[in-house]
């Protein structure tokens, strides 16, 4: 197999870029793309001049096309990602992979069945040099055992840039399938558990009356073994935040602790992609703004190689099992009330 070539369908979603760019930064090469918003279209085509627009059928029948990387709207991607496997294509798509239980026990089947690779890129972990950092620290045992993680994931909602899809709850998901699955798949990595389950799960809307399908806020509590986790989300980044949110993941172990300030280390240092080490020789601050982000290169390894270094597909599908499995909870409590 030779460079992998790859494609981008469905734009609706800006992450589309940094999925494409993370592919590229791999050594893939992008050799074609597809929407059928013109203006979507016009865009890509703007940033990605040299790259044609074709028809979704002509990039499925590539034979030589080795991976489909899609932000389509939320609740599209799992039917896509069916037909592109079916192909025999492997699947990169923007977080959430799915919006149902239902499209991912579909997923899961197809996935089985064709033994492609479909792979969600959870940003706030493979795009975050300082999450990437935590999971060496973790893992050579910097802080002992993992007893406890707290996620947090505040979002600036910028209301007039967004498409009315983003706020009907069919198409986007809820707050809990499309942002904590983030946190949900950061649970399973830190603790490396291949397991758990939803204690507790909450959504509301508080500040958006007037777009009563969007939630803005939204909570889990997870268990693993004796870990537990705690997941915070929400729409409320005030416009004076000089990043899209103060993202932050807090890892309490039996030896120490780690605090990752992920875009923004308030009235502190500049930058994003801070790693705070604190065990029994002190405090130590990481700067990880220049490492190396591994994951765009493992997936390109993993689909020459069929293996699973950039992520096991199964924490893949449980990272989604578990925010849609806290999200039908969530809204289940709501309606009782």
């Amino acid at each position: 197999m030779g460079d992998l070539r790859f494609a981008a369908v469905g734009l609706n979603h800006s992450h589309i870029y940094g999925q494409v760019n993370c592919l590229l930064r791999a050594g893939a090469k992008l050799v074609g793309f597809h929407d059928e918003d013109d203006q979507l279209a016009a865009e890509f085509s703007g940033v990605y001049q040299d790259v044609p627009r074709k028809t979704l059928e002509a990039i499925l029948e590539d034979r030589t096309i080795g991976l489909v990387t899609s932000a389509a709207i939320s609740a599209r991607r799992a039917e896509l990602a069916i037909s592109v496997m079916r192909h025999g294509k492997d699947v990169l798509v923007d977080k959430p992979g799915m919006t149902s239980l239902e499209q991912l026990a579909a997923v899961k089947r197809v996935q089985a069945e064709t033994g492609r690779i479909f792979s969600i890129l959870y940003s706030e972990h493979f795009e975050n040099s300082a999450t990437v950092k935590a999971g060496e620290l973790v893992a050579k045992g910097a802080i002992g055992e993992v007893v406890h993680t707290v996620g947090l994931g505040p979002h600036r909602l910028r209301r007039d840039t967004r498409p009315d899809w983003f706020f009907r709850r069919a198409d986007y998901g809820g707050i809990l399938t499309d942002i904590a699955s983030h946190q949900c798949e950061q649970f399973l990595f830190f603790t490396n558990a291949k397991d758990a389950r939803v204690l507790s799960a909450s959504v509301s809307n508080h500040a958006n009356v007037d777009r009563p399908e969007l939630q803005d806020s939204g909570d889990i509590h997870l268990l693993a073994g004796k870990t537990t986790g705690t997941i915070h989300v929400d729409w409320f980044t005030p416009d004076g935040m000089p990043s899209w949110g103060d993202g932050r993941l807090f890892i309490i172990g039996t030896a120490g602790t780690i605090e990752i300030r992920k875009t923004v280390d308030l009235a502190g240092r500049e930058g994003g992609n801070h790693l705070f080490l604190t065990d029994r020789t002190g405090v130590r601050h990481f700067d990880c703004s220049a490492l190396e982000l591994p994951f765009g290169r493992q997936l390109v390894a993993d689909i020459r190689d069929r293996t699973e270094t950039a992520m096991p597909q199964a924490r893949c599908f449980k990272a989604m099992e578990l925010a849609l499995t806290a999200q039908e909870m969530a809204e289940t409590n709501q309606e009782r009330q």
